[in-house]
């Protein structure tokens, strides 16, 4: 018999690194810019909330912590590190208008080596003797449910069993959908993203617009790196072990038709295919296991073929997406 009791709320932690990151990338790609630094921007907002959390954690005993340092410190250090990342891009692609394709892929190997260095640095300084930090301290706060959770059953496991970053997380994509959908800043947004020279023409700040919506993006991206480390793993830092997150990321900001909140639900899907492997029955055939592993990419590929195939005008990206804008061409 399958647990979905046990099963959904694993698939909801496992898809709220996903969820943060597609809606971060979606408020990107709707101002024009289409941000292939994902996966280095998520990795550098998980180690900068690690710095600051290491450094508060040696300056201070477990019994003394502030749960509002304890909560506060990484958060600001992780919003602080992508914020830097979102600025980086723009001024490289937006002012200095280089191509968006390879500035992204180099800010994502720059980012994945910020990590590891840092990462690494912080392991040393432990002394450990194995190749990660534990700051389950700080993450007890970042984990933390509600007391009243486990006294409600099925429905408290399933829908209030998380820690704050969660529903955060949430919260987040439905301001975002209203925000795209429902105000006039939204709609200014979206006329950059598909034709800047008109928005230009109209009085609308094109730059402005583009360094605003990315620098957000990437610190709603950020977020999700963090929420990894700290509720996920339960506070282990260890290099490299963020995986291919930061692409599937992207990739579902395309199943969802970039739509924030569709994302709430397309993240949790695809985070219970993830660790689907773990809840089916596979016996003692690695090779099937290996199969189940591979659905997450399987359904990104019948997704992008799919999405593709319409012609659905409200189904397509930015029309201006990847593209540098020169005023001196209106």
């Amino acid at each position: 018999m399958f647990d979905f009791i046990a099963f959904i709320p694993r698939a909801v932690v496992q898809g709220v690194p996903l969820m943060l990151g597609s809606t971060g990338e979606t408020l990107t790609q709707k101002s024009g810019n289409l941000n292939l630094g994902l996966p280095g921007v998520m990795y550098v907002g998980a180690i900068s909330g690690v710095i600051g959390a290491f450094m508060y954690e040696q300056s201070t005993p477990p019994e003394s912590m502030n749960a509002l340092l304890a909560l506060g410190i990484p958060l600001l250090c992780c919003l602080a590190g992508s914020l830097l990342m979102g600025l980086l891009y723009c001024f490289l692609t937006v002012t200095l208008r280089a191509n968006q394709n390879v500035t992204g892929l180099a800010m994502t190997t720059f980012g994945v080596g910020f990590g590891n260095f840092f990462g690494g640095s912080l392991i040393k300084l432990t002394d450990s003797e194995v190749p990660s930090i534990a700051l389950t301290a700080t993450s007890s706060y970042f984990t933390a449910k509600l007391p009243f959770a486990a006294e409600l059953g099925w429905f408290g496991q399933i829908f209030l069993n998380y820690g704050f970053l969660t529903y955060l997380a949430i919260a987040i994509c439905l301001v975002c959908s209203v925000y795209l959908r429902r105000t006039r800043s939204g709609l200014n947004l979206r006329a950059v993203g598909e034709d800047p020279a008109t928005a230009d023409a109209a009085g609308i700040d094109v730059t402005r617009y583009k360094y605003k919506a990315t620098c957000i993006g990437c610190m709603i991206a950020g977020l999700g790196g963090l929420y990894y480390v700290m509720d996920y793993a339960n506070g282990i830092w260890s290099n490299d072990a963020f995986g291919d997150r930061g692409w599937l990321a992207i990739a579902l900001v395309i199943f969802t038709m970039w739509r924030p909140a569709v994302g709430i639900l397309a993240g949790i899907l695809f985070g219970g295919l993830y660790i689907l492997y773990l809840f089916l029955p596979t016996g003692t055939n690695l090779a099937v296991k290996e199969l189940y592993k591979m659905l997450p990419y399987l359904v990104t590929i019948a997704v992008l073929i799919i999405v593709s195939l319409k012609k659905s005008r409200e189904n397509q990206p930015p029309a201006h997406l990847g593209l540098s804008y020169f005023r001196e061409e209106r």
